[in-house]
């Protein structure tokens, strides 16, 4: 091994022994494949060298497999099952844009599971697809709505018996919207009123696409009609209030609030995950289900403390604290100095940078 100082670092380099901060929290661990962003994390926390491997013992195709890093975490299987996935519901859509006849329900059974299976490889916050295209966005976000789905729906103790139903019901939630007019789902900028209304109808489209398919339950089919309900009656497409909403739907519009604000699309940016955590918890009263509301909140940011995070003024520090009465504002330790987010209001987390 060599002691490289960080100011000579190249990417591509493999480090030999934990980075540590100065509190002893593992800041890269052995085996990492140095990156920019690594460079640049080292050099905010004001490490003066690293161990790295000699070239020799580097792998010699390092590069050619984009997934080497993840491999090392047993990442590269999640990855390689969200994949099919993918592929699979860009077919679906299509069958559903056609007419819906014969939808491969048993096939998206059976690759949802064998993603799931992968799923402690899947951080809600800091997730990000491989390659993400706008044109994909609705694909992606029922990928991520059905993972969160699921997650959530342990969190929240439902039984074993309800949770592949509620992330196929999160999977299929947007189905209608295979129907809806391209010139919409991808217009570049806000919708006028009665593109809004025309959008609103993928709820019942999606609800009628998969009404009278036998292999699933009707908790999952209301997923499509109701996730855009709200609590006190808002919502839409029936305006009907919580006791009428089926406790899936109540989950799904939770998970896909949170993924329809946090991506990326045609007309938007997404936001922080951090901004619309508060969102959710204040903008969200008596929309959302509020038990749902909080677990989710709770248990998305229950950080060890030494979490790397980046904050909005771009600058790098670690967890030290958590004040559970304010999930998503924790002390963070930036260089030695305390920066306490419930009282710089105007600084909050930008992401995640390890957990």
């Amino acid at each position: 091994m060599a002691t490289v100082p960080v100011s000579q670092l190249k990417t591509g380099e493999k480090i030999s022994e934990n980075v540590l901060t100065k509190f002893n929290n593992v800041l890269f661990a052995k085996g990492k494949v140095v990156t920019e962003r690594d460079i640049e994390i080292l050099k905010a926390f004001l490490i003066p060298s690293v161990q790295i491997e000699p070239k020799h013992a580097e792998i010699e195709s390092m590069g050619e497999d984009p997934f080497a890093e993840e491999s090392n975490n047993s990442i590269l299987p999640f990855y390689e099952n969200y994949d099919k996935m993918l592929q699979l519901l860009r077919r679906v859509f299509k069958v559903a844009n056609a007419g819906g006849q014969n939808l491969p329900i048993l096939e998206i059974r059976t690759t949802l599971e064998g993603l799931i299976k992968h799923i402690d490889s899947y951080n809600i916050l800091t997730f990000s697809p491989k390659s993400f295209q706008l044109r994909d966005f609705i694909f992606h976000n029922s990928i991520m709505v059905s993972l969160t789905s699921y997650s959530l729906a342990k969190w929240a103790g439902m039984q074993a018996k309800d949770l592949m139903p509620v992330a196929l019901g999160g999977l299929l939630h947007d189905i209608g919207t295979a129907k809806v007019d391209d010139g919409i789902l991808f217009k570049p900028m806000k919708l006028n009123n009665d593109e809004s209304e025309e959008i609103k109808k993928h709820t019942i489209i999606g609800y009628n696409l998969l009404k009278t398919v036998p292999a699933i339950n009707e908790g999952v089919k209301l997923c499509a009609l109701q996730h855009h309900e709200r609590e006190d009656g808002s919502g839409y497409p029936l305006a009907i209030r919580g006791d009428k909403i089926h406790s899936y739907s109540k989950l799904v519009a939770v998970t896909d609030m949170f993924h329809a604000m946090t991506t990326d699309r045609f007309h938007k940016k997404g936001i922080s995950p951090y901004l619309v955590l508060e969102q959710l918890q204040n903008e969200a009263f008596g929309k959302l289900d509020p038990a749902m509301v909080q677990t989710f909140i709770t248990k998305v940011t229950s950080f060890h403390n030494g979490t790397l995070v980046k904050l909005s003024d771009n600058r790098i520090g670690e967890i030290v604290f958590s004040d559970r009465s304010h999930p998503t504002r924790p002390w963070v330790n930036v260089n030695g100095k305390i920066v306490n987010l419930t009282i710089e209001r105007s600084l909050y987390i930008e992401d995640v940078i390890q957990k």
